[in-house]
């Protein structure tokens, strides 16, 4: 539990100092993904970000475990 504790801060801590990088990314504004804008009424459902992530981390953990 310890050592996921220390991993889990250094990743959260790397993503901080990789913020000003990271934001330039287009996730949540890829083709896809689902865009409601109504007057007084905003929904985003960003599921083609959602499937391109969790592709990423199962390729990840996959590739840890070996």
């Amino acid at each position: 539990m310890q050592k996921l504790l220390i991993v889990l801060g250094l990743v959260l801590l790397a993503a901080g100092l990789a913020w000003p990088w990271l934001r330039r990314l287009p996730l949540g504004r890829l083709p896809g993904d689902i865009h409601i804008v109504r007057a007084g009424f905003s929904f985003n459902f960003p599921i083609v970000t959602c499937l391109i992530v969790s592709i990423v981390v199962s390729l990840l953990l996959w590739i840890f475990r070996r």
